[in-house]
């Protein structure tokens, strides 16, 4: 590397807000490496220039290529600190053999190529992982089987149940799933389209959401077949074995070694992560979790990832100093401000409840009667969803009035907040709802109305309903017939300040983020045809549907 090269990546670490390092090292591109199966797997391999002796291994495996942005961001400023650094492409792509089948391969490829950088005369047998989103997957699809273990782990926005990003509880998540289907599918094979092709190829993507059936919507958007769009079709019924290699949250965590991760509060992978993080603390994992205010893969998110990393890689691997600080920090939106706290969730926080009342209200006292309230959602004209936990943009806050004004979205309003309140922690709403048809989603969301009445949202969360016949731990049947449904919405760290007030919306969908329910339940890959659902939403002394906050003292 010339002084060029090292001027070059001083001036990236300025912009990515990393401490400026300039240790030279060299790169050999294109190393092989068998898997089991007879595949080769192509690597790069970062080490220190003139380095003698085995030194220890940061490994890094993605589907994205080991080159451009991904070798700028994620390999080269670890290099520039000394650390030797192999980055792999995954089976199936930028050079390596075999068939790219996302999620189903990397357990039995990521612990094969583990064996072998061990094995390797420049590895002292000392190997930590890191990289987010797919690459956050690699490890998690490693880490809790690695034995001898790794040194240390950086997952950042991810999850070790994978499959939660593109299935919320039960109900597909169309939006992301196609628009990362199409992403992996031209990957290799154009890239980017050019400015002014992109118009033209939303558009395309927008028709293809709509369509039925969903089976061929890649074809329909980018005119050819993906894989995982047509693996994410077909399997999508709860509990599909199809995925089982893919989901590693019932994973043993004896030997997970410590962990560093970075989510953002709008990230799609954000509950699952936090729900990881919990578990990790009860197993006893030196854990180090940042949430801030981001949207997945945003230039903070990027950085704040890189800036904790540089030192967690440094500490483990090179005997830095340890990170400082709470292990736990926490950005409070709408307040400005970062918390720092133990442990997620944060200790300190009271639950309180918001019932949902007749008349279109929320108090803080159950209701006591009315007559249920009602809507119909019907597929051929879905509820839309705007804002919320999306790859890419508009995700986030998003005004909500249009949607509000709608006569197949329920809204209710609580009073004006006499004094801020702090909402940290996970949100869950529990409805006592009947359906007309078995087969529905009911979908409950949490806004913010400001005092100029405009009404954003926070968090949100959905459940795909079955026939009542089908036992669920989080539905139960009342003697009535209706059904007492709770809802797991979104974490966050919200302040939603004096003068605002609390809004709660219930519909029967959030399109095209969330598939349609057609209501007739045909297999999702191959139905054509939709009705309309009647939904009633109670809200008496017998059924008492209540919104559950937990509020930061």
């Amino acid at each position: 590397m010339g002084a060029l090269g090292r001027l070059g990546g001083l001036l990236a670490d300025a912009a990515l807000g990393l401490p400026l390092r300039a240790v030279p090292y060299t790169v050999a591109r294109d190393v092989a490496v068998p898997m089991p199966d007879g595949v080769t797997l192509l690597g790069d391999h970062y080490r220190p220039s003139g380095a003698a002796g085995p030194l220890p291994v940061v490994l890094v495996r993605l589907p994205y290529g080991r080159a451009g942005v991904f070798a700028h961001a994620f390999a080269a400023p670890y290099a520039r600190r000394g650390l030797q650094v192999f980055v792999q492409s995954t089976r199936g792509t930028f050079g390596s053999g075999g068939h790219f089948r996302p999620f189903t391969t990397e357990h039995e490829d990521g612990l094969a190529t583990l064996a072998w950088v061990r094995e390797q005369p420049w590895c002292d047998g000392r190997v930590a992982m890191t990289g987010g989103s797919y690459f956050g997957h690699t490890q998690w699809a490693v880490a809790p089987y690695a034995d001898p273990p790794l040194v240390a782990v950086s997952p950042h926005i991810t999850g070790a149940r994978i499959t939660t990003a593109f299935y919320v509880s039960g109900t597909p998540g169309l939006e992301n799933a196609l628009r990362w289907s199409l992403a992996i599918g031209r990957q290799e094979a154009g890239g980017v389209p050019a400015p002014l092709l992109r118009p033209l190829l939303r558009r395309r993507v927008e028709r293809a959401l709509r369509m039925l059936p969903l089976q061929a919507a890649d074809t329909a958007a980018v005119g050819a077949p993906v894989a995982f769009w047509r693996d994410f079709t077909a399997h999508a019924a709860p509990g599909d074995p199809f995925w089982a290699v893919a989901d590693h949250d019932g994973a043993d965590l004896a030997r997970m070694p410590p962990a560093n991760m970075v989510t953002g509060w709008w990230d799609l992978f954000a509950a699952a992560q936090l729900a990881d993080a919990v578990r990790l603390q009860a197993a006893g994992v030196p854990l180090r979790l940042t949430v801030g205010p981001w949207l997945h893969g945003e230039p903070g998110e990027v950085r704040e990832v890189l800036r904790t990393d540089a030192a967690w890689l440094g500490h483990h691997l090179q005997g830095g100093p340890a990170p400082s600080g709470a292990p736990v920090r926490l950005y409070l939106q709408q307040a400005g401000t970062w918390l720092e706290s133990p442990t997620w969730p944060p200790p300190g926080t009271t639950t309180v409840h918001w019932h949902l009342h007749a008349g279109g209200t929320l108090g803080e006292e159950p209701g006591t009667g009315g007559e249920p309230s009602s809507f119909t959602y019907d597929p051929a004209d879905p509820t839309p969803g705007v804002g919320g936990p999306l790859l890419e943009r508009p995700g986030g806050q998003a005004d909500n009035r249009a949607v509000e004004a709608r006569d197949d979205v329920l809204v209710l309003t609580g009073p004006v907040l006499p004094r801020d309140v702090d909402v940290v922690g996970q949100v869950r709403a529990r409805v006592h709802v009947r359906p007309e048809l078995g087969h529905a989603d009911l979908f409950v969301r949490l806004c913010d109305v400001g005092a100029d009445g405009v009404s954003r949202n926070v968090v949100d969360g959905i459940r795909r309903l079955a026939p009542r016949s089908v036992p669920a731990d989080d539905v139960t049947v009342g003697p009535d017939g209706v059904l007492a449904v709770d809802v797991e919405l979104f974490p966050t760290a919200y302040r939603f300040r004096a003068g605002h007030r609390l809004r709660l919306q219930v519909a029967g969908g959030a399109f095209p983020r969330f598939a349609r329910n057609l209501g007739t339940g045909e297999p999702f890959a191959t139905a054509t045809t939709g009705r309309p659902c009647r939904f009633e939403v109670f809200h008496d002394a017998a059924h008492p549907s209540r919104l559950e906050l937990p509020v930061l003292s």
